[in-house]
């Protein structure tokens, strides 16, 4: 063949192949049940909240041959309740929360599908407080049934937070100013280049005292605890599992295996299969494994919070110390 041919071929093919679209986007297969405790009875649904609360999702893993998508926290956890709801065999729900809180909206809506689910379905609903449960991850777990705090558990740290930055005696070090062109004196308030006035931060804090004066609303409502012990309990402070028992925080110290334990009597089934929903590839063996698996919790947490924070101040439910 000459290489005149040759050359002709190779035009041809290439020509060809820019006709041809490949999608290699990482697709994400279905939930799929899996047991991972017991072989007959009602079926108990295992599910958790774990890491910062964003409605952001969570950066791919890098694996050798591509990236592999993780699916973001709300998104997930929708998934999860709406096939249980579709299920007749899920006879009740445990929930285990391992996370600081996140921004208010998120955990608002975590808290909103878990009663939803608890309502509609009408299944117990057990929340299990793992290392921390705090700000809105207590929040969370106040949608359910029971609170059962493991013993080592942190919790509490009910509040709301507000973190901004003021970059403006840095800027001024490197001779950067910045300007604004603005529709109001108010517009850029929170903004890193210049410190808040004393109205703004009144502005702010009005804001905070009617987010904090929702999350009290709703642990007077649940905990069934008077308003002003709420107020008092919910200055922020973080509690351990034995001082959450005694304020009426939390109904009973215990662990994963009290909480299928209470599972089971409130099914009056002595035994039940302890399920979970995972998508393919994705092992787990116990009920101590995660839904999702990040390379590393801490570093998670903190690229997801320094995400939400890059978009400029976020009201948070978080314990931040």
């Amino acid at each position: 063949m000459s290489t005149r041919v040759a050359v002709l071929l190779a035009l041809a093919l290439l020509a060809g192949c820019s006709l041809i679209s490949i999608d290699l986007t990482p697709r994400i297969r279905p939930l799929e049940e899996h047991t991972v405790e017991g072989s007959k009875g009602p079926k108990i649904l295992l599910t958790d909240v774990s890491g910062f609360l964003s409605e952001e999702g969570p950066a791919p893993i890098v694996v050798i041959g591509g990236t592999t998508p993780r699916v973001p926290l709300l998104v997930r956890f929708r998934e999860e309740l709406k096939k249980a709801s579709e299920d007749s065999g899920i006879r009740a729900l445990v929930i285990r929360i391992n996370s600081p809180g996140g921004t208010v909206t998120a955990s608002d809506i975590l808290f909103n599908e878990l009663e939803t689910f608890r309502r509609t379905a009408r299944v117990p609903v057990i929340a299990v407080m793992m290392d921390v449960a705090a700000s809105g991850g207590y929040y969370v777990a106040l949608a359910a049934d029971t609170i059962i705090a493991h013993p080592t558990s942190v919790t509490g740290s009910i509040g709301v937070i507000l973190v901004t930055m003021n970059a403006e005696g840095l800027m001024q070090k490197l001779g950067l100013a910045a300007s604004a062109i603005k529709s109001g004196e108010r517009k850029d308030m929170g903004s890193p280049f210049r410190a808040l006035s004393d109205d703004e931060r009144k502005i702010f804090q009005s804001v905070i005292d009617g987010l904090h004066g929702q999350f009290v609303a709703k642990v007077v409502e649940t905990r069934k605890i008077p308003i002003e012990t709420a107020r008092a309990i919910a200055d922020g402070r973080i509690y351990t599992a034995q001082q959450a028992l005694e304020l009426k925080l939390v109904d009973r110290i215990g662990y994963m295996g009290d909480a299928l334990a209470m599972a089971r009597r409130a099914l009056g089934a002595d035994e039940a299969r302890v399920v979970v929903y995972q998508r393919p590839r994705e092992h787990r063996a116990t009920y101590y494994a995660r839904a999702e698996a990040p390379a590393s919790s801490l570093d998670a947490t903190l690229t997801q919070f320094s995400t939400a924070l890059g978009a400029g101040p976020r009201f948070l439910y978080l314990w931040w110390p």
